[in-house]
């Protein structure tokens, strides 16, 4: 294949970098109480807004390979648009197709997993986020799961779930618990099924960490799964109404662990030898890291005790690269020809940065769900830890850190491309905590303000925009566009999740040279455009296959 790029004669390069913004989760919102991000002190967002060519894009729905416009995007799904310049169909939307069609059970991994337990009388047990966020999962997969394994007369099955609160409402864990119960009991009736659920958790607290953030998250959720080792309970509806009497106002993902048990005491649903167990999380950042807990021989991150003999699967592969988990249910999307490969096999040197939450986002999930650099000689990764959660007690995040790491390596010169993510207005969006929130923004617009000079001394093209909207959202709206109030306090109904808002597209150029002007021709236009745009701002025709440049 040919890689060459080959030089535009319309758009030539700048003199300095080219910068590339990533403000997790700043969407463009309604404007009223509820958004964080118009009552934030933005002077540095605005003034760019003010002075340089800017139009909105879609970063949700169909325009980001999602099944419908009713789903929100994510960081993982923008990220991956972002780089790979085109629409690929996501995690949400394959598992669906696999679902309708039925190749999810016929495949070789759907075979060996109910074989385990059908020929040799073993658990068949469902790990994963329990909610309709589509974000890293869906209830009706998992129900789709259940019913199959019913249907070919599995006898035992345990469900873990994990509880979401972030993307839905904070506290709605119940709306989903009580019809899997519902569900569990129907099959249960049967006289030779025994359906349960066996435990489960805060997904910020239990088994969902990701890039290696807090490996206690994994360890409390091992525990809980395999050893049957965390509070007990007589049912998950008891566990999540004892938690929130205890601690008023706590949020469903912040929840502890906890087990479920007999009339006896003893946990229904501990992961033995024999068992199979399926992950059923579609996305994989927060897949990644239980997964090896229960697949890797050599393990430094905790003891885990007596570990099981197990067939283990995830819903879709989450590292390619690194082949993690070895089973799994549904492909996962090829991502190929991105604009990280590009530029390296071009021999361009290329930055990218960020704190460990997002770190990611700009090299993994950038590059097509791909781990390490294409050219170590011309690429350079670099992390910047993250702060422990909860995030709203430190809501500037590193983004102090990060923009002193990338204005010092900006002024060595040795990279013609940079990217960096911003995570606080996601982060702290999630929290739901608006104050926090307001303050996330203010803490990015303020590292922004000071990168935005760095770039412009250096006659570079400063180019930000989101992944998805957040900040911009953070209470309930109704059909008519009002904000949502508790009928109990009379207060506005909290949420925590990613909103369905379009996201800015600001092009700051150098100095001196004359400005961009953006297409008003693509009313449609996504995050999958960028891509070809910055192909052009580093003076380069895009790849053939590529959305459409945003440039006139």
């Amino acid at each position: 294949m040919d890689w060459t790029l080959k030089r535009s004669d319309r758009f030539p390069p700048p003199e300095g970098p080219v910068v590339f913004v990533v403000l997790d989760g700043v969407g463009l919102g309604p404007g009223d109480e509820g958004d964080a991000v118009a009552r934030a002190w933005t002077p540095v967002l605005d003034r760019l807004r003010e002075e340089h060519p800017w139009r909105a894009l879609k970063a949700h729905g169909v325009a980001v390979g999602l099944p419908s416009d009713d789903d929100m995007g994510n960081s993982e799904v923008g990220h991956n648009a972002i780089g790979a310049g085109r629409v690929i169909d996501q995690g949400a939307k394959r598992v669906n197709l696999a679902l309708k069609d039925g190749s999810l059970f016929e495949g070789e991994t759907w075979n060996e997993l109910a074989k385990r337990c059908l020929d040799g009388g073993g658990t068949f047990h469902l790990i994963g986020l329990l909610s309709d966020g589509n974000v890293h999962s869906h209830i009706d997969h998992l129900f789709a799961l259940i019913r199959e394994a019913d249907r070919i007369g599995i006898e035992t099955l345990r469900v873990h779930p994990l509880l979401d609160g972030r993307d839905v409402p904070e506290t709605s864990a119940l709306d989903y618990v009580e019809p899997l119960e519902s569900l569990l009991a129907e099959i249960d009736d049967k006289k030779d099924r025994s359906y349960r659920i066996a435990s489960g958790g805060g997904r910020m607290i239990t088994t969902m960490d990701r890039y290696e953030a807090d490996w206690r998250i994994v360890e409390r959720g091992y525990n809980a799964h395999v050893h049957g080792d965390a509070r007990t309970f007589s049912s998950a509806q008891e566990a999540i109404e004892t938690y929130r009497d205890e601690e008023p106002g706590i949020t469903d993902q912040n929840l502890p662990p906890f087990v479920i048990t007999d009339e006896s005491g003893d946990p229904v649903g501990p992961i033995r030898d024999g068992d199979s167990v399926v992950f059923f999380n579609f996305r994989g950042d927060r897949a990644i890291e239980i997964s090896r807990a229960f697949e890797q021989e050599s393990f430094p991150h905790f003891d885990r005790g007596d570990r099981p003999d197990t067939v283990f699967a995830g819903m879709m592969q989450y590292d390619d690269d690194e082949k993690i988990p070895k089973r799994f249910l549904v492909p996962p999307p090829t991502i190929e020809r991105t604009i990280g490969e590009y530029l390296a096999r071009n021999a361009i040197g290329q930055l990218a940065c960020s704190e460990t939450q997002k770190y990611g986002h700009v090299t993994y999930f950038w590059n097509g769900n791909r781990s390490g650099m294409f050219d170590v000689e011309h690429e350079r990764y670099i992390e910047i830890p993250s702060n422990e959660p909860p995030f709203e007690d430190r809501p500037w995040m590193k983004a102090a850190e990060i923009t002193d790491r990338v204005i010092l390596e900006l002024r060595k010169g040795t990279y013609r491309f940079v990217r960096l993510n911003y995570a606080n207005g996601d982060m702290v969006g999630h929290t739901g905590k608006l104050p926090a929130v307001v303050y996330a923004v203010e803490a990015v617009d303020l590292s922004l303000g000071r990168l935005a000079r760095a770039v412009s001394e250096m006659n570079g093209i400063l180019v930000v925009t989101a992944d998805h909207g957040n900040a911009d959202e953070m209470y309930e709206h109704d059909k008519t566009g009002g904000i949502k109030t508790d009928e109990k306090t009379g207060r506005p109904k909290i949420r925590p999740s990613h909103s369905l808002n379009p996201v800015p597209f600001i092009i700051a150029g150098p100095k001196g040279r004359d400005p961009v002007s953006l297409r008003d021709d693509l009313p449609e236009a996504g995050l999958p455009n960028i891509a070809a745009t910055l192909f052009q701002l580093l003076g380069y025709e895009p790849p053939e296959g590529f959305e459409e440049s945003l440039l006139r």
